[in-house]
């Protein structure tokens, strides 16, 4: 099914964020087009009655196999903004992911980060020192509780429910920083060993099937299609990891 020609309008800050994440990815990458299995580029069902929507922008560079970018709306009550960059095994890099999830009284939850992949489960100096040089000027009043299967997440996730547009700039712009030192840094780097390459893949493959366990989006998609559908959608769309370098 192909994308309407009108596209749907979303909560202001997912209209943003959309914008920035691809933004950036253009002004640091060379970026080509990734190709989707057939029919889960643009998805169309019902919801509880409401009309869902999935638009689903893939790209890929030399340091990354994988860029999704995923716009669901359900009626007029649901936005959501989903974002992976997966890393091609070769180079030492953390997973940036990115959720926002938007209705017509505000946004319900908003979570960025760089989950690391190395083997001991943190992100590298050179990401630390980045991170933490605007870090201290963030101030959020509602900060949200990691789900049970957070522990993929870095020292620097950043989890909050937004409760005014200042916050949501702040959000938006922290995302804007997570997203330029990732494509900054990837940049820079050397291939890995074969060695070292399996040991990221292996990082890699933890993250995807720890996101695999939230309930909620696998739920949601589970009733809107069914279990079957559900289950190839999250494996070889939102979480889907090579199995060999």
């Amino acid at each position: 099914m192909t994308a309407p020609a009108t596209k749907p309008k979303f909560y202001p800050l997912i209209e943003q964020l959309a914008g920035v994440i691809l933004e950036t990815w253009h002004q640091h990458l060379d970026l080509e087009p990734f190709t989707l299995p057939e029919g889960l580029g643009y998805i169309e069902g019902k919801l509880e009655g409401e009309r869902l929507t999935i638009e689903n922008t893939c790209y890929q560079s030399q340091h990354f196999r994988k860029m999704h970018l995923e716009m669901a709306k359900v009626g007029a009550n649901l936005d959501i903004l989903h974002c992976v960059m997966f890393p091609r095994a070769e180079y030492a890099l953390p997973m940036f992911g990115c959720d926002l999830v938007g209705n017509p009284r505000g946004v319900s939850a908003a979570i960025a980060d760089l989950s690391p992949t190395s083997a001991d489960k943190t992100l590298s100096t050179a990401y630390q020192t980045r991170l933490r040089q605007n870090q201290g000027n963030l101030d959020f009043s509602q900060p949200r509780d990691l789900p049970e299967w957070g522990a993929i997440f870095s020292e620097f996730c950043l989890f909050i429910r937004p409760s005014n547009p200042s916050e949501e700039q702040q959000f938006l712009e922290r995302v804007r920083e997570f997203l330029t030192i990732h494509c900054q840094l990837a940049l820079g780097l050397e291939k890995l060993s074969p060695a070292e390459q399996a040991i990221y893949l292996a990082g890699q493959r933890h993250y995807c099937q720890e996101q695999q366990r939230n309930d909620k989006t696998r739920r949601v998609l589970e009733k809107a299609f069914n279990p079957d559908w559900a289950e190839r959608y999250m494996s070889q769309v939102l979480f889907d990891i090579p199995n060999s370098i």
